[in-house]
């Protein structure tokens, strides 16, 4: 009978350990996606395309706004080179599609959540996005209706990783 208690323990403890690996294995390998994506979204980009419900901001508006990300997960939204508003976002490329929520750091929308998707490709990038309090995107479109904000980025600048806005 001790015998067998023994055992049990044992047994017990073998799994008990084999499931803090595998859990201590996951969380390693999500947070490595999401500095792969930091990394990649880390640098100047210009804004190439602009809808807010629907309606697309006209080229030369857009052109002058540059948004610079961090590999730490801050940015730096600029108009003509001059900040105009900062923050930070949390990111799960493990999404499908991939999920972002963006938080403002200054301005009168400090303290707010964006819940949006993103997509990254080698100099373009992708995101979509809802307005504070609403559901999070699942593609990428605006409209009246879904008021959802979509922005198309260009890469003019890489970042070294170290670096933030």
């Amino acid at each position: 009978m001790q015998r067998s208690i023994t055992k049990l323990k044992i047994l017990v403890t073998v799994v008990t350990l084999t499931a803090l690996t595998a859990v201590v294995y996951a969380d390693e390998k999500q947070a490595a996606a999401i500095q792969k994506d930091r990394n990649l979204i880390a640098g100047t980009w210009q804004i190439e395309v602009l809808e807010i419900n629907g309606n697309r901001s006209a080229g030369e508006d857009v052109q002058q706004l540059t948004v610079v990300n961090g590999a730490d997960g801050t940015w730096s939204l600029r108009s003509d080179g001059n900040e105009v508003g900062r923050g930070t976002t949390t990111i799960d490329p493990s999404q499908r599609p991939k999920t972002i929520d963006i938080q403002p750091t200054s301005g009168q929308d400090q303290g707010k959540t964006y819940r949006g998707i993103y997509e990254l490709g080698k100099t373009t990038r992708k995101l979509c996005f809802a307005p504070a309090g609403k559901d999070r995107p699942t593609d990428f479109s605006s409209n009246a209706e879904n008021q959802h904000i979509f922005v198309k980025f260009k890469r003019l600048q890489a970042t070294q990783q170290k670096e933030s806005p």
